[in-house]
């Protein structure tokens, strides 16, 4: 008689966890920025408890201003359902914003997936070459998730407002590319024009920026 109402609150408490953040005050454990792009803005929950050297890493280019005035620029949909796929953007291959190499922190060890409305960490064909360029799902892409002989890619926390920009962006006619991105390159990138954060003090490398520099120039 016992078991079942136990049962019931755990199922809650899962379900809870699992729905949306407040976009209005913090959360333990989590991180929320902005990001402010030309097709509107996109709110993140980063996991910083779960996915710590990823949020870390993250939250450096948003603190030095790095992720101002770069560009989603690819849009990888679903062959079978073009509605769905992911959306990628940040610093593309610019070196002067780059910063050190990000290790791979795996969904294996994470236990984050990459389920609808989930932000993950790109990186090249090393797995340990992360840097200033992410993505967010639109529909579930369980590919991209650790599995034997497939490091895969770094789920590091979740959209919580703004999917229907990350929808918008989805749909932008695409070609180009090679490889990988074969034909997903966004004919017209979307503009990223800064990433806010919402929560804690900034925390800014300190580094030089030099690509401000140059453009003053």
């Amino acid at each position: 008689m016992i078991r079942f109402p136990i049962l019931a609150a755990l199922m809650l408490l899962g379900l809870t966890a699992a729905g949306p953040v407040d976009q209005g005050r913090p959360v333990p454990g989590m991180v929320r920025v902005r990001i402010v792009t030309s097709e509107g803005n996109i709110t993140l929950a980063l996991d910083a408890r779960r996915a710590p050297k990823t949020t870390t890493n993250f939250m450096r280019y948003v603190d030095d201003g790095r992720f101002e005035d770069t560009r989603f620029y690819r849009a990888a949909r679903r062959t079978s359902d073009p509605k769905l796929g992911f959306v990628q953007g940040g610093i593309g291959t610019e070196a002067r914003r780059m910063l050190d190499p990000l290790p791979l922190e795996p969904t294996s060890t994470t236990g984050l997936k990459h389920v609808d409305g989930a932000v993950s960490m790109a990186h090249g064909a090393n797995p340990n070459s992360g840097n200033g360029n992410f993505s967010i799902m639109i529909g579930a892409n369980p590919s991209l998730d650790a599995r034997p002989g497939n490091p895969g890619y770094a789920a590091f926390g979740r959209v919580i407002a703004g999917m229907d920009v990350a929808r918008r962006i989805l749909a932008k006619p695409s070609g180009g590319g090679d490889g990988a991105m074969r034909g997903q390159m966004i004919l017209k990138p979307v503009t990223i024009i800064r990433v806010e954060r919402l929560d804690g003090t900034p925390q800014p490398t300190g580094r030089f920026k030099a690509w401000k520099a140059f453009k003053l120039k």
